[in-house]
């Protein structure tokens, strides 16, 4: 039988999860389920408000860091380093044995260098004219 294949302009949640749930069926028959633990640190102003911080999480035995961000006019004064040490450190307490992340040319690679981390994947051109890379570090080889 031939199955169409359709274009879908405006994806529903239902869509998405009928594409998942034969991925997640796949992806246990071949390794255990996943625990997925948000690992949040926020840099807050002198009102207490949200200003910045890390938004990550740990999946099996990796920290996945999804964003970082510090106020422009607070660069410079160790934030950024901080919260990467700390979110670490929350890290391997729940055993994980390292961290990853993506950025763009046009923001901190050299940043995420300076503490440990290693260029392991790129894409050129994203977007056009800059490039995506990807960064690692394993916490086994930064403490040695």
């Amino acid at each position: 039988m031939d199955y169409p294949l359709v274009y879908i302009d405006k994806p529903t949640a239902q869509d998405r999860a009928a594409i998942v749930v034969p991925l997640a069926a796949y992806n246990l028959r071949n390794a255990p389920p996943p625990q997925v633990r948000e690992l949040v640190i926020a840099l807050q102003g002198l009102q207490g408000e949200t200003v910045g911080g890390i938004w990550a999480k740990t999946v099996y035995d990796w920290l996945f860091i999804e964003l970082l961000a510090v106020p422009e006019a607070w660069h410079g004064r160790g934030f950024g380093r901080k919260l990467l040490q700390q979110a670490e450190r929350i890290a391997m307490e729940r055993g994980c044995v390292g961290a990853w992340l993506d950025t763009f040319a046009f923001q901190a690679r050299g940043f995420y260098e300076k503490q440990g981390y290693r260029l392991f994947g790129d894409i050129a051109d994203h977007p056009k004219g800059s490039s995506r890379y990807f960064l690692k570090k394993t916490f086994a080889d930064a403490a040695s």
